[in-house]
């Protein structure tokens, strides 16, 4: 059985007080008033509402009339309020995208850690149907990080809760003007859009995703421990079939889910390979975080089966992933740049203009590295190597995330500071406490499955 260590459960009690701090901190210095925008603009020497003022006025001015000095008199009139108009609603703008970054930096943290528990499930439900002869020994690795998974799933429906109440406002299309055909806001794009994007179908969707997710996490545990005190193979079997029809479950409710979790941030923008984008994301972050708890298990003496070939298969999904990862990225982004659609590209336009350091940066922390470090096959079997590739492509998946967030909800106005440095800390922390915690409820060997042998003596 594994003892979880008093430092290691002290230190991820350290990292979530101290995130917690700085996520509070991000919430308390966010602007309540357009005057308070309006002093950080002028503090940061920012002059966008200055520059948009001016243009304003100089289109007003250009469609002045000369004929007639009272209507000369009449427009300077008009010419100052939209002057004061235009300037007013540029600092609305960007109060609402400064009260959205503590609220966006907490939401990418909490998906980006969910979806590592959430691809460690289907990697282990791949496990289980392909009835797998190399795994079975990092079976318990896989269940401990799965039990992240409920933690996870609350966090994230409590977040979409806040949404669908307006306590915050990430998801520009809940705006219920947006779909008023009276309202000055009415947007006929959005309209068309809301009978799959509406608050209420929004929120059952999302509880039957994680309704499935967790029933499946919960039932495979159950019965691959029933397996451990079993006679024959009945549970093995039934956990087969389960895990064959949770995927199928999966690979639909995964792509629905990252329409409505991620893509909706832009609701006039969308991908058919989106759902696969995400998917590659986080597979590859789920197999490196496998990798490096089953190292530090390893490191501290526990799981004696496990051997540089287990970690070489690990290490080489990682690097396989990666790839996959690449090829849709490019997919993606080169087939609608190519194209050229405005209303596609634009997409692209403003990552490539207001996030030109993370979107090309993610790309080479998520594809050369892993290549280029990888790519020796003797590497693979170096478990620091393995740890320092993984720190890489987990840090490169979460600039990934970023961009795919931020962009729509903040805009220019990103930064990473305090609430997305807090946010991180936490989840890291409560994710280290909870998947540790969880590694302590059973033995570490899945000592009676059918293929546990073979897995014992798995070298190559």
């Amino acid at each position: 059985m594994y003892t979880l260590p008093s430092k290691l459960k002290l230190f991820a009690i350290i990292f979530m007080v101290v995130g917690a701090l700085g996520m509070l901190a991000g919430f308390l210095t966010a602007p309540s008033t357009t005057a308070e925008v309006k002093e950080m603009m002028a503090a940061h020497g920012d002059d966008h509402g200055e520059t948009a003022a001016h243009d304003t006025a100089e289109g007003d001015h250009n469609g002045e009339s000369a004929s007639h000095d009272t209507m000369k008199e009449d427009q300077k009139g008009d010419h100052g309020e939209t002057v004061e108009n235009s300037e007013e609603k540029h600092l609305t703008h960007v109060l609402h995208q400064l009260q959205n970054r503590p609220w966006s930096a907490l939401y990418i943290a909490s998906f980006f850690f969910f979806m590592i528990a959430l691809g460690t499930l289907a990697f282990y439900a791949i496990q289980h149907a392909a009835q797998a002869g190399w795994s079975p020994v990092l079976f318990r690795v896989m269940e401990g990080i799965t039990a992240y998974l409920p933690w996870a799933s609350v966090i994230i429906i409590i977040l979409l809760l806040l949404s669908v109440f307006h306590v915050n406002h990430i998801f520009h299309w809940m705006d219920g003007d947006l779909i008023n055909p009276d309202s000055p806001k009415y947007d006929k794009l959005i309209a068309g859009k809301s009978s799959w994007l509406n608050p209420t179908w929004f929120i059952i969707r999302a509880c039957i995703y994680l309704l499935g997710f967790n029933l499946y996490r919960y039932f495979s545990r159950k019965w691959t421990l029933n397996q451990d005190d079993a006679e024959d193979n009945r549970w093995f079997k039934k956990n087969f079939k389960l895990a064959a029809g949770f995927l199928v479950f999966f690979i639909y409710t995964e792509s629905m889910m990252s329409w409505d979790w991620i893509m909706s941030f832009d609701p006039h923008w969308f991908s058919t390979l989106f759902g696969w984008y995400v998917f590659a994301g986080m597979m590859v972050c789920a197999i490196t975080v496998i990798a490096m708890v089953t190292i530090v298990l390893k490191s501290q003496g526990y799981l004696e089966y496990v051997n540089d070939s287990h970690i070489h298969d690990l290490a080489k999904y990682m690097f396989g992933f990666s790839i996959f990862w690449t090829y849709l990225w490019f997919s993606q982004f080169m087939l609608i740049w190519y194209a050229n659609i405005p209303e596609e590209v634009t997409y692209f336009v403003t990552r490539i203009e207001d996030y030109n350091l993370p979107f090309f940066g993610m790309v080479a922390m998520n594809f050369l590295f892993p290549v280029l470090l990888l790519m020796n096959s003797d590497y693979k079997r170096v478990n620091w190597f393995v740890i320092l590739t993984g720190i890489v492509i987990l840090l490169g998946h979460y600039v990934d995330v970023f961009n795919m967030v931020m962009p729509a909800t903040v805009g220019k106005s990103w930064f990473i500071g305090l609430p997305e440095i807090g946010a991180m800390l936490f989840f890291f922390g409560l994710f280290v406490l909870v998947v540790f915690t969880a590694l302590t409820k059973a033995p570490l060997l899945a000592k009676r499955n059918p293929f546990i042998k073979e897995s014992k003596h798995f070298h190559y």
